[in-house]
């Protein structure tokens, strides 16, 4: 049993509408429809205009912000560090009785394919030649193609995917978590404000939270749904010839949606942890077959050398301050904060779904450095043997990037059974794609429906709809800059979100701590 209950008198779902087979929040939803709405109707009018506006808002909040980006991302790891060594980390999401609905194998699945898949994907071979090849600057301003460039190329790449980042899941998942399981209150990130506003939390202000949660989580969406079709694109375009490369990108979106829906309709158990096992299961197979036929010496020894690398650069890329390397610390470093940001309440509260049962330290440590271990042994195999070939003269790498979307299947071309390899990792990038929009769908028609965890399948399936138009919508607008304006929507979105994550940090604190005296007490009354 939970320790102790807020004693709210608000019931989930009190404020829905229910029409023509909906039930949605009112007025959440609405605000939520109507923005994401807004965009796609703005993008299709004005599609240059659009794409010029987001690139100036991402410049000013990165010459603005970059320090609150940062300075966010270093809190939320000490505080979620200090609560998980706590007396806090022994508290039980659910409950003292609680018992955790998936195994734990199922649970690294499901997390793993919905946070950093399609990431993983495109950015495995990528990020490290683009940082080593100084294609869009170099980490600490290094000089390209030395030895410390492949030193930095490998630790900023893993600090990127690393603690600090899942940190960010963690703290939010933990809180919806803890407040809906634990505190009976309803699953949307409103619940995370009960200790700091009360009953208010029901009003105005848990209106724009949830809100800002909702058009934060669809534009980090369709930012990595972006990234896949830009991948799966160009490898049906190298491999076999597949010409229109926008219409191309489009019609994958449209193709991965109805997908998505499908997936959708299946629900939770049938459906996202299906998807989830099928991807564990042939990512592994997938990094086992390049560690095998690539540089596996070279791999192995670098996982090792990466690590402590990672820890050693480890400070130096966690300031602002003092930084002469601004072109690709806002870039990237910042970009990455603000992605992780923005897909916060999409992953947070996704973990949160399938995590009650877990104490509150398996939890942090489990989310945060579980996938540590992970993004190393990927990293190092996909990004060493890029950073392998490009050094020893080997295939098309060593003359740089050209297309970034295209540097794991340039990796494949020069190993064995390149169009074997290259079809799977295709196959890969879509089912990830896939689990993505779906767990997508699931979170933000939750929050859309006043934190009810069954809405209506129709709901569920006009989210589906919106993830695929946002993301292909940002691709429209950004034309030859696709990248780049896929990159300014989370960004944008990501900004007001920090702030929400840091108060989310103070009422996560007030509720812990009191259910951490309230059990003290029980403890010593026995």
């Amino acid at each position: 049993m939970p320790l102790n209950n807020y004693p709210t008198k608000h019931k989930t779902g009190q404020d829905n509408i229910r029409l023509a087979g909906l039930d949605v929040h009112n007025p959440v939803f609405f605000m939520s429809a109507l923005l994401a709405i807004s965009f796609i109707g703005t993008t299709l009018m004005f599609p240059a205009t659009t794409s010029a506006a987001l690139l100036a808002v991402r410049d000013w909040i990165l010459n603005t912000f970059d320090w609150l980006f940062v300075s966010t991302v270093n809190i939320v790891f000490a505080f979620c560090i200090f609560v998980g060594l706590s007396p806090m980390g022994r508290l039980r999401i659910g409950g003292r009785d609680a018992k955790p609905e998936f195994s734990r194998l199922s649970w690294f699945a499901m997390l793993f394919s919905a946070g950093i898949g399609i990431g993983l994907m495109f950015y495995g071979s990528a990020e490290p030649l683009a940082y080593f090849t100084g294609w869009f600057g170099t980490p600490l301003d290094v000089e390209a193609r030395t030895a410390d460039a492949h030193r930095l190329a490998m630790s900023a790449t893993i600090f990127h995917w690393g603690i600090n980042a899942w940190s960010i899941y963690a703290v939010l998942g933990l809180a919806l978590a803890y407040f809906h399981f634990s505190k009976g209150l309803p699953l949307t990130v409103r619940s995370a404000f009960y200790p700091l506003l009360g009953e208010r939390v029901w009003g105005w202000p848990g209106h724009i939270i949830d809100t800002l949660a909702v058009i934060a989580t669809l534009f980090g969406l369709a930012t990595s749904l972006g990234l896949g079709a830009q991948q799966v694109a160009s490898g049906l375009n190298y491999l076999f010839g597949v010409q229109g490369h926008l219409v191309l990108q489009i019609s994958i979106i449209a193709f991965i949606t109805l997908l998505a829906i499908l997936s959708v309709i299946r629900g939770l158990d049938r459906g996202v942890k299906t998807l989830s096992n099928i991807n564990m299961a042939l990512a592994a197979a997938f990094l086992l077959f390049v560690i095998i036929v690539g540089p596996t010496a070279v791999i192995l020894s670098g996982a090792l050398e990466n690590t402590l690398a990672y820890f050693g650069d480890f400070l130096s890329l966690s300031t602002w301050v003092g930084r002469t390397d601004t072109e690709w610390f806002h870039g990237w470093t910042v970009f990455y904060w603000a992605w992780w940001i923005s897909w916060s309440p999409f992953v947070g509260m996704f973990i949160a779904r399938i995590s009650k049962g877990r104490t509150v330290r398996e939890f942090l440590f489990s989310v945060i450095f579980v996938p540590l271990s992970v993004t190393v042994i990927w990293f190092s195999a996909f990004g060493e043997t890029a950073l392998f070939q490009a050094e020893n003269g080997i295939g098309s790498l060593p003359g740089g990037i050209n297309e970034v979307s295209l540097v794991l299947f340039q990796v494949l071309e020069n190993l064995p059974w390149a169009a074997a390899s290259s079809s799977v990792a295709i196959i890969l990038i879509l089912v990830f794609f896939v689990t993505s929009s779906d767990s997508g769908s699931l979170v933000i028609d939750s929050i859309t429906a006043g934190g009810k965890l069954d809405p209506p399948v129709t709901q569920k399936v006009f989210w589906a709809i919106m993830e695929g138009t946002v993301a292909a919508m940002l691709l429209y607008g950004g034309g030859s800059q696709a990248l780049q304006a896929m990159q300014a929507g989370a960004i944008s979105a990501g900004l007001p979100f920090t702030l929400i994550l840091l108060a989310c940090c103070v009422g996560l604190w007030k509720g812990l701590s009191e259910d951490s005296k309230s059990l003290r007490k029980l403890e010593k009354k026995k």
